[in-house]
């Protein structure tokens, strides 16, 4: 996966476990179709964070479930397209900011500017 843009805002967060099919169904089907239809926003690709191991300095070392567990990346064309009137009415459309955001928890919200990429040829 390249990333095709020059930023990358990257969400994440946690859910109350009682609202998580909520949360997953309006995530999924109202806000982020209405956040792609920013000037700007190119892509979006939501993940969910799984217990892994890995090899590291000699040994396989086990890593528990990240948090927050959900993290959505958001390849922009520029930060000013968060603090767009766009954005703005976007991010409050549908059901998100009654029925989702209340519920979601430990938030962290960063953008990062591409300073290089490379693919596997394969």
């Amino acid at each position: 996966m390249t990333i095709q843009t020059s930023y990358l805002l990257i969400i994440s967060m946690d859910v109350d476990p009682a609202h998580e099919d909520t949360f997953n169904e309006v995530y999924d089907t109202e806000h982020l179709p209405h956040l792609l239809s920013v000037p700007g926003v190119k892509s979006i690709s939501r993940f969910k964070g799984l217990p892994f191991s890995f090899a590291i300095a000699g040994e396989i070392k086990q890593m528990p479930t990240a948090s927050p567990v959900y993290t959505a990346l958001y390849e922009i064309d520029s930060p000013d397209v968060l603090s767009s009137p766009e954005w703005a009415h976007a991010v409050e459309q549908g059901r998100w900011a009654t029925e989702v955001r209340p519920f979601t928890t430990n938030r962290i919200h960063c953008v990062y500017e591409k300073k290089f990429a490379i693919e596997s040829e394969d």
